[in-house]
């Protein structure tokens, strides 16, 4: 595979400071003890093949290593793409190990591959978010407050968190709060994805008997324990998304 085009964002040094942990530096081992590659996003063509099923001239989205090439082995060979069945790969998490060819993908637009390189992973996290507070009911709250509201996880759960609400009555009276930095307020209430945005430090503005849900993306534990101490028992549930305070940053 020829890598030409990835994302290089925050979510990709969250990966590299979470290398040992989370085993992130196992993907893409480099052979060395004391130095690492930090794992991307993005989009290689296939320039040689021996594995049956998958042909040269293929564009690939997927995840890669910060490199010019990667050679991946192929198993369940499938229409819409493979899983790289590497060895130093299969005890590592699935959804990483996944590809997936461009000329089968119905999301595929060949003008947008930067955005999809730098949304789509995050998405599916913000996805899956959405996801589990509808499974649960959104825990018997009327609010879902979410911190680092401009980052790109954050906006993309508002986003999902709004469709839900335009399509079904349910949670038509859900509201969604977003907490930013004084700086990214304008540029987050310009996504229209939320109901109020709020600077960090205004969040005891909210009412405090709105039974609420709080989503942490910050990863801040002064901000949480702010608002675990503001909604008291009025807080449903709270979740924290990431291990990392590296939000609010924006790369493009």
């Amino acid at each position: 595979m020829k890598i030409d085009a990835f994302a290089l964002t925050s979510n990709n040094i969250t990966y590299a400071a979470f290398g040992d942990t989370m085993n992130y530096w196992g993907f893409f081992p480099t052979g060395d003890a004391v130095t690492g590659c930090i794992p991307v996003w993005g989009f290689a063509n296939v320039i040689e093949s021996r594995c049956e099923g998958v042909r040269v001239g293929e564009r690939i989205y997927g995840y890669y290593p910060i490199a010019s090439d990667v050679v991946l082995q192929p198993v369940r060979v499938r229409e819409t793409g493979f899983i790289d069945g590497a060895a130093h790969r299969r005890d590592l998490h699935g959804a990483y190990n996944q590809y997936i060819r461009c000329d089968t993908d119905p999301g595929y637009i060949a003008a947008r591959e930067s955005e999809q390189a730098l949304l789509r992973p995050l998405f599916t996290t913000s996805f899956l978010i959405d996801d589990f507070l509808a499974d649960n009911e959104f825990f018997g709250a009327s609010s879902v407050i979410l911190s680092s509201a401009s980052s790109k996880t954050a906006y993309g759960t508002a986003f999902c968190l709004a469709r839900r609400r335009s399509l079904g009555s349910e949670t038509a009276a859900l509201r969604m709060v977003g907490l930013t930095s004084p700086a990214n307020v304008a540029f987050t209430r310009g996504l229209l994805c939320y109901d109020d945005v709020l600077p960090h430090d205004e969040v005891d503005t909210l009412r405090a008997d709105t039974p609420s849900v709080y989503v942490d993306f910050s990863g801040s534990a002064a901000l949480r324990t702010r608002i675990h101490a503001h909604f008291g028992d009025q807080l449903k549930y709270s979740w924290s998304v990431f291990g990392t305070a590296i939000a609010d940053v924006c790369i493009w």
